[in-house]
């Protein structure tokens, strides 16, 4: 090992002597972490080969979806918190191995229930693994322009999973089987907890209180899953019924308790200070309603493509790359811009372009044609969330200690997975009754289509004046009043 080396795994977080790895550590965390966000949608693909495969009904394939969900978001601030406790990259290894393990046990079922099972477990291995990657990212660079390239380079790769996801799963279900769109995960995950020890140091809070909050953690997972499964079975409970409104209720009331006891107690799951952060808090509010807006949109992008057009698996992947491909592209190329302007006019540029290609493409019909009516509008919608994400990633940690990055990371997830079953409960509403209303039939199921579309491009406009109210502007050469009052708050608790 060199001396630059020991010297970066002798230095903490914060240190002035940089990790000499923490690219190719970076490299790795974001590779755990687009592992997690490609698994939301490559499973959704294979759907029809798992319901045919293992002789399932709708209801049970909607459950393959909904574990994961459940879990992922059910368990992700407290998985923010194991990390910030007891290391970051003991977390992320964890998560790792569970995510992969579940995987294969996946893929070996044999009966519904028991993928139902293992998808479970593998939303388990995400909510431990994907605020910790977040967290280490944090900790790797000191806030300034090489961390925002390297959120850059992370917001590439997690916001293009989901397209990935959708073209990789047409790709593996059609040639090789749905198995293989969980076999996937394994070789990738394994190799990653493997290299990890090697590449990333390990990090935790600064602190010698390493209690847990567990009635913290018993109520914010008991409100987000009852929250969650509201949401993700309103469709077919009905938004009026009483499951659906008793749910809410409950997770509501969950949460408010939550947020009583973290004010109260020695060591909070999620200490309330980060929320004076207006960054932070700015960045929370808006990815809930950009992750309706997008969740929703590929929703119908998917049905559309394959139910409308009658676009074969691999064909509405391969559609897709486009979209991904800008994604990726501005997402990586606009930290700098990000960095020396700040997250606010970013990400409100971002958000204008994307609900616009939104509204573009609710001129959609049953006789579109790809070149003309389609590649424009994704075009657009992956510009969008490429200067979206680059800039929410940014903020979401912007003036976080790093005893807390943890937390901020479960945060920032936590959000988006809430805002994305808030937005596939909507969508598929609005659908569903569309249908219900005109009846069955292409024009009707496209006029349903359409109207999702137009929620959804409402969503993202919402979206862009929520941000401009809520997200503060800040410039990198001097921090806010916020930010400075919740680091002296800080010190005054660690006293």
């Amino acid at each position: 090992m060199s001396v630059n080396q020991e010297a970066a795994n002798r230095a903490g977080p914060g240190s002035a002597v940089p990790d000499p790895r923490r690219w190719r550590a970076m490299a790795l965390v974001a590779m755990g972490d687009f592992v997690v966000i490609l698994d939301a949608t490559i499973v959704n693909v294979a759907l029809p080969s798992i319901g045919r495969g293992l002789h399932a009904s709708t209801s049970d394939l909607s459950w393959v979806t909904s574990a994961y969900i459940l879990t992922f978001g059910g368990l992700l601030m407290l998985g923010g918190r194991l990390a910030d406790l007891f290391g970051r990259r003991r977390l992320f290894v964890g998560g790792l191995v569970l995510f992969g393990l579940a995987s294969l046990a996946g893929g070996l079922s044999t009966q519904i229930g028991e993928l139902i099972a293992f998808r479970a477990l593998q939303g388990a291995g995400a909510a431990m693994l994907a605020p910790a990657a977040r967290s280490i990212v944090v900790t790797l660079f000191e806030e300034g322009p090489e961390r925002s390239k390297a959120l850059g380079i992370w917001a590439a790769v997690a916001g293009s999973g989901s397209v990935v996801g959708l073209i990789l799963g047409g790709v593996l279900t059609s040639s090789l089987g749905w198995r293989w769109v969980l076999f996937i995960n394994v070789p990738i995950t394994l190799v990653a907890a493997a290299l990890a020890p090697i590449l990333i140091r390990e990090s935790r809070a600064e602190t010698t209180d390493r209690s847990i909050d567990y009635a913290g953690a018993a109520l914010v997972t008991g409100g987000l899953v009852a929250i969650l499964y509201a949401l993700v079975h309103a469709g077919s409970a009905g938004w009026g019924s009483a499951e659906t409104i008793g749910l809410l209720g409950l997770g509501a009331a969950l949460l408010a308790v939550f947020t009583w006891v973290e004010g109260k107690v020695r060591s909070p799951l999620v200490p309330l200070r980060i929320f004076r952060i207006g960054q932070v808090r700015g960045a929370n509010i808006a990815m809930l309603m950009v992750a309706a807006a997008m969740v929703g949109f590929f929703f119908v992008f998917t049905l559309y493509l394959q139910d409308v057009l009658g676009y074969s698996a691999i064909k509405a992947g391969m559609a897709s790359v486009p979209l991904g491909a800008i994604l990726i592209i501005v997402a990586g190329l606009s930290s700098s811009v990000a960095e020396r302007l700040g997250a606010k006019p970013v990400l409100l540029s971002g958000l204008a372009v994307f609900t616009g290609g939104v509204a573009w493409m609710t001129r959609i019909s049953i006789h579109s044609a790809y070149l003309t009516d389609i590649l424009g509008p994704i075009l657009l919608i992956g510009t969008g969330l490429g200067l979206a994400f680059i800039a929410l990633t940014i903020a979401s940690v912007s003036g976080i200690e790093a005893e807390h990055s943890g937390v901020a990371g479960g945060l920032i997830n936590m959000t988006q997975q809430v805002g994305g079953a808030i937005g596939l409960a909507v969508i598929t509403a609005i659908i569903t009754s569309h249908v219900h209303h005109y009846g069955p039939g292409p024009a009707s199921f496209t006029g349903g289509l359409r109207d999702a579309l137009i929620a959804a491009a409402l969503i993202g406009a919402a979206s862009l004046a929520v941000s401009a109210i809520a997200l503060p502007r800040r410039h990198r050469d001097a921090p806010t009043a916020e930010i400075a009052e919740t680091a002296q708050v800080s010190a005054h608790d660690r006293r």
